[in-house]
Formats: C-alpha cells, structure tokens, sequence
C-alpha cells in the first residue's frame, strides 16, 4: 500500500507492533473500496475500518489476517488466513476491523483479549 502512514496500532498486551505504515477507513467509500485492487501488504501495513463488526475479501488477490476490535480497542475475535471471496461472519461484540498481512497474527502473538494502541494522525 503505497500511502502516507496514518496508522499505528500496538498490541499493549503482547508488547509488539501490529500497524506502522497503515491508513484508516472511516467514510462509506473508503469503506467500501477497502484493500480492494491491493496486490500486497508489507508487515506493518494494514488498514482499519471503523464503525465495522465484518469484512468481505470479494474482488481481493490475497488471503489477509483480520482482527475484529471492541470499543474498548480489545480484540474481540481473530480470522487468519481469510481467502479472498470470502465473507467474514459479523462479531456481535466488535465495532471496529483491522485487515494486515497473512502471518501479523502469528508474529505479533496476538490473542483474544489482547489490548491495543490505536493511534491515527
């Protein structure tokens, strides 16, 4: 993703980084359109889409990790691997969606019940 980084996310829990190079996706297009027509996500890049408890990988050219976080920013449930064309069930619990590379979830040890840093510029 080329873009300016606007995006860190820190899992306190784990004491690892999960997103330093990121972007947010808080408007309905910004939303919509995603991670579509990227080809390929550094570790470290990622994106978070706001007000969100499920994601689609329809039209996506790689499987990706996804974190589904609570208000509280506390990761409610974890997807690894997601295919592409395919729909992540909704988290009833989770009001926002973090998408990162395919492996983030196994470098950063992450786990349900992990708290994150979520800082946007």
């Amino acid at each position: 993703m080329k873009n300016k980084p606007t995006l860190y996310i820190d899992n306190i829990t784990r004491q690892t980084m999960i997103i330093d190079c990121g972007r947010v996706a808080n408007s309905f297009w910004s939303r919509f359109k995603g991670l579509l027509g990227v080809r390929y996500l550094a570790p470290g890049d990622g994106l978070l889409i706001t007000a969100s408890n499920a994601i689609h990988t329809h039209f996506m050219f790689m499987p990706i990790d996804v974190f589904y976080v609570s208000e509280e920013h506390v990761i409610t449930d974890i997807d690894i691997a997601l295919s592409p064309w395919r729909i992540g069930r909704p988290r009833r619990d989770a009001c926002h969606v973090i998408e990162v590379p395919v492996g983030t979830v196994t470098r950063t040890h992450s786990m349900v019940g992990d708290e994150l840093k979520i800082i946007t510029q």
